[in-house]
């Protein structure tokens, strides 16, 4: 018997530094099924982006007019850009069984919270404040002034972490992927995720 399944949302926030982009990378690798959303932006295309494929390229007038009419699951102005995640081509996507990744932040977490209704939210955070400096100074790629600005935010961020379904401390990597995994392959097993399921086996009855 061919199982269908609805796909599962995963809401992946955490405080720069903390090796968010590392386990999505391992994630996706592992698993094919799971895609990044592809969201709509008012800035220009860089070279070897594809519209439709990296974003949905939109003029400004146009994406406010969609934001207006409820267009998106999510929205904000990064940068004097314009980005939003599409509403019903979200849900489209999800009702084909297919799996959509969210890298953003806590602000458009809140937001896909109370527009969609649905998903798992991870907060990946560092084992101590300690080590997430060390962490930061160790890339060498941010002046003291950058860094000092990543930790005032990485304490906000903090802060809106209660609100998220799991938390996953990320001391070791290997550790913290094996909890990422988990609750992945937890959420395609939910009922919500095998919708017809149990009404096929009982009509057998």
């Amino acid at each position: 018997m061919k199982i269908e399944r609805r796909g599962v949302i995963l809401v992946i926030c955490a405080p720069s530094g903390t090796g968010k982009s590392t386990l999505i990378k391992r994630l996706m690798k592992e698993y094919s099924n799971i895609a990044f959303s592809v969201s709509c932006t008012t800035r220009k295309p860089r070279a070897g982006e594809v519209d439709g494929k990296d974003y949905h390229f939109l003029d400004k007038d146009e994406f406010l007019r969609r934001r207006d009419a409820g267009f998106f699951a999510e929205w904000a102005n990064v940068h004097d850009n314009f980005y939003g995640t599409p509403k019903q081509a979200t849900l489209d996507f999800l009702e084909q069984g297919r799996d959509l990744l969210f890298d953003i932040d806590v602000q458009g977490a809140n937001q896909l919270r109370q527009n969609l209704a649905q998903g798992a939210y991870i907060f990946i955070v560092p084992p101590s404040k300690k080590v997430l400096v060390e962490r930061l100074v160790g890339r060498a790629t941010d002046a003291p002034e950058v860094i000092a600005r990543r930790l005032d935010n990485a304490r906000a961020e903090l802060n809106e972490a209660r609100h998220f379904d799991y938390i996953i401390v990320n001391d070791v990597l290997e550790l913290a992927y094996y909890d990422l995994r988990a609750i992945y392959l937890a959420e395609r097993t939910k009922r919500e995720s095998l919708p017809g399921v149990l009404d096929r086996l009982l009509a057998e009855w």
